[in-house]
């Protein structure tokens, strides 16, 4: 059942992938082609490196980072790159320079933080700029936030709660003649490049994304039996068919291939586990050992 809904999430992101970018099986080559002549070679190259010098299990999400930065230069125009964000933030053309996160962003990669900025000013361009922000993680819907003077009942108000994504609060008159404001879920919503840079990582999966100038190959790199054995064992003994995870693992892409069909994140929480042996042995990770140790002991 869980894998139905993994297939469901693949279906429901290609879908979207098509409608935004065109394409109805992206890759790494068909997204390049589209984003060169939007944001220009120089850019482009830039962002480029910046993906290659990403593990090769974090290049999805640097690559979807650049889908969502692809939808929202075409929204915004190519002068958003240029513009200073006010403040000490830099314009964005600095970042992809400097490659450096910045506060409160820096948990985030440097494509990660532009694709949240350019979410979110498409969110701001399309919905006008929120009221207040929220967390979801509470699904209390009453009062979340102080409201602004001024307002009606009946009136509402636009929230931020994710990297452009945006829904409404709905002020209300309370028993006691105060105002409230009620969030409303069913108006959710994101921005055109946060919903790109979700499908694009959903459709196009973990890879291979083979990028150009890379030599030699990462993916080509071979991997070594012993730790092989271990993890496709241990997939096997969890559910995992023969078909997922494939005849052999010789090199990294046979790995990563292999992380994408089994669908791990659908699967119990166990897996995590296997994942993080599985990331390791794809990275070259001198935590290789400890993660199939900590494997075997579970």
């Amino acid at each position: 059942m869980r894998q139905a809904h993994a297939e469901d999430a693949r279906t429901e992101a290609r879908r979207v992938v098509r409608n935004l970018l065109g394409e109805e099986r992206p890759t790494a080559g068909t997204l390049i082609g589209d984003v060169r002549p939007v944001l220009g070679d120089e850019r482009t190259d830039r962002t480029l490196e910046l993906a290659l010098g990403a593990q090769l299990t974090r290049r999805s999400a640097e690559l979807a980072a650049i889908a969502a930065l692809l939808v929202g230069t075409r929204e915004l125009g190519e002068g958003w790159w240029a513009k200073p964000r006010g403040g000490k933030l830099p314009a964005p053309d600095e970042v992809v320079r400097t490659a450096v996160a910045i506060e409160p962003w820096t948990d985030l990669t440097a494509l990660e933080m532009l694709a949240a900025w350019i979410s979110d000013d498409a969110a701001d361009q399309m919905w006008g700029a929120p009221v207040a922000q929220v967390d979801l993680n509470s699904w209390q819907a009453e009062d979340r936030f102080g409201l602004p003077p001024g307002v009606k009942p009946g009136q509402r108000l636009v929230v931020h709660f994710d990297a452009g994504g945006r829904l409404d609060a709905v002020v209300a008159r309370r028993p006691d003649e105060e105002l409230g404001s009620n969030l409303d879920f069913q108006s959710l919503r994101y921005s055109r490049p946060a919903e790109a840079q979700w499908s694009w990582g959903v459709a196009a999966g973990l890879g291979p994304h083979r990028l150009p100038g890379e030599s030699p190959d990462p993916y080509a790199r071979e991997v070594p039996a012993e730790a092989v054995g271990i993890l496709m064992t241990w997939a096997t003994r969890h559910g995992a068919s023969a078909e997922q995870l494939g005849e052999r693992w010789r090199t990294v892409g046979d790995v990563v291939a292999a992380i994408e069909r089994v669908d791990w994140m659908w699967r119990s929480g166990e897996w995590f586990g296997w994942w993080r042996g599985a990331s390791a042995l794809v990275d070259d990770s001198a935590y290789l050992p400890y993660r199939l140790e900590e494997l075997a002991a579970g």
